[in-house]
């Protein structure tokens, strides 16, 4: 299956004191980029080592819908947000998907290799 979303994983770490705080301050800023039109998936996950440290997952559907998000008041909050409870170290990263299958094929076998065609 041939597609050309955008994933974006990132990482922010703060003080683990802080978390309830940040997160109950961001859920509705979440919630509002979930709502953003080319929005297909915006999570935030606790990591269970890593005190105090937060994995975003996020999924656009094209450039178009990232960019207006990056413009969008949800996104300018959220750094704001993040500011105020002292971030203090965050790593982010983009990749288009250019490729897109299933892990399993129909026998249930995992595969390492993209396998349809």
């Amino acid at each position: 299956m041939e597609n050309t979303d955008i994933i974006i994983t990132a990482t922010f770490d703060v003080d683990p004191k802080e978390l309830d705080d940040l997160m109950a301050k961001c859920k509705p800023l979440i919630d509002g980029a979930l709502e953003e039109e080319g929005c297909q998936d915006y999570s935030w996950t606790l990591d269970p080592y890593v005190p105090g440290r937060i994995w975003v997952m996020e999924r656009w559907e094209s450039e178009e819908s990232l960019k207006k998000h990056f413009e969008d008041e949800w996104y300018k909050n959220m750094g704001a947000t993040l500011n105020e409870v002292g971030l203090l170290n965050s790593f982010s990263a983009k990749y288009k998907i250019v490729k897109q299958e299933p892990v399993y094929d129909d026998t249930g076998t995992p595969r390492a290799d993209f396998f349809s065609e």
